[in-house]
């Protein structure tokens, strides 16, 4: 028996609210999409959610009604650019934007149903550092830190990974740099982050790649247009293309972590056939 290729599960995170997260989010899903993976992107800010508003989508259904049991995921997910399939969350509803850790699971496992129809699953999550986003990213397999020139940036990315890694063991995290004037300082703010984290905590950070400061970026938010669509052959279009293009060789989750984590049963399948 044949399990197929394991979901690559990338949480796009950052601690800080206002860093360009979402805007990665979608436009590194599309980008992933334009390689040929089946890409599903999930709102994970689930009390304020904003893809949909990004994309100039209208939502039916939510992950409100997947909790209610009113609705099976996907009959919740509306198409979006490229073929990526979005999972929307709810907006302005308090009791999604605090959870318990039974609904975060119950949402988690909620993703076994399209586990086989899919290549990489990418979650947009909230600002901070609430249980939601720790569920969310701990149930990942990859961890993309999002960062931008600020100190309040840095201070809450480190916040975000001394937590993970003190908290729940987690020491591998990849690094972006956004809206940067050039390549040189993308690199030296990840030198910034690195040099404190390797001071203080067992961690392992890579820096990925940086997306540079673009006016276009700014434009195409007011349009409710993808970067990759309003301006394709833009500078920040292209560095997020070549960002897909890392994140799509990234490795892939071969077994089970033994904890809650995305599409576990396939994880475990997987495993057992010696993928």
């Amino acid at each position: 028996m044949s399990y197929g290729r394991p979901v690559q599960v990338i949480a796009v995170t950052g601690g800080k609210g206002g860093v360009g997260k979402s805007n990665i989010s979608v436009n590194l899903s599309i980008a992933l999409a334009e390689l040929h993976r089946r890409v599903v992107l999930l709102d994970a800010d689930l009390g304020l959610a904003n893809v949909d508003v990004l994309l100039g989508l209208k939502a039916q259904y939510n992950l409100a009604d997947v909790l209610s049991g009113e609705r099976r995921l996907p009959e919740i997910m509306i198409s979006g650019p490229s073929g990526v399939d979005i999972v929307p969350a709810a907006s302005g509803v308090q009791q999604m934007a605090t959870l318990g850790d039974q609904e975060h699971a119950a949402l988690i496992r909620a993703f076994s149903d399209i586990a086989d129809n899919l290549d990489v699953l990418v979650i947009d999550t909230a600002a901070g550092i609430s249980d939601s986003v720790v569920s969310f990213v701990r149930a990942a397999n990859e961890i993309l830190v999002v960062v931008c020139d600020e100190p309040s940036s840095i201070t809450d990315a480190y916040a975000l990974i001394k937590l993970m890694n003190t908290e729940y063991g987690t020491f591998r995290f990849r690094v972006v740099a956004n809206m940067t004037r050039n390549n040189q300082e993308g690199s030296k703010l990840f030198a910034k982050l690195n040099a404190v984290c390797q001071r203080f905590l067992d961690v392992s950070l890579q820096y990925i790649g940086h997306i540079p400061f673009d006016e276009n970026v700014r434009k195409a938010v007011q349009k409710q247009t993808p970067i990759l669509e309003y301006a394709p052959r833009s500078k920040a279009a292209q560095a997020i293309r070549t960002l897909a293009q890392k994140v799509d060789e990234l490795p892939l989750p071969n077994n089970p972590r033994g904890h809650l984590e995305f599409f576990v049963e396939k994880l475990l399948n997987v495993a057992n056939s010696g993928f």
